[in-house]
């Protein structure tokens, strides 16, 4: 009978891609914060993280050199949180991005990509 290992030594080797709301469970593994901290800890994360992010983008115009490797790990603990505050939330993240991609749609239809406010 064919469980749980074989099916990820199965993804392994066929070069799996990872889904988002895959990578949210596994993530939820090392999300160890305090209860009554959800929402809060990771939306504070993530604005941390995605200022580090920004740090890097500025060292480009400072140094004039891309941290190609470093910056993608700063999107990858951006992804950490977005997953954690998402699920504080109930929601998962394959519907955000679904969410967001008709939301932009939307907004090329109307002519209304350029502008401000969310319902536009």
């Amino acid at each position: 009978m064919i469980n749980g290992d074989d099916i990820e030594a199965f993804k392994a080797y066929h070069s799996y891609d990872l889904t988002l709301n895959e990578y949210q469970r596994k993530a939820r593994e090392t999300a160890i914060y305090p209860a009554g901290a959800s929402i809060m800890y990771p939306a504070l994360g993530l604005a941390g993280e995605a200022g580090e992010v920004a740090n890097k983008a500025k060292k480009i115009i400072r140094d004039n050199k891309l941290d190609r490797e470093g910056m993608a790990k700063e999107l990858g603990d951006c992804l950490w949180y977005m997953a954690a505050l998402a699920r504080d939330l109930g929601y998962n993240l394959s519907d955000i991005a679904q969410n967001n991609l008709d939301k932009l749609e939307r907004r090329k239809k109307n002519g209304t990509i350029k502008g401000n406010g969310d319902d536009r």
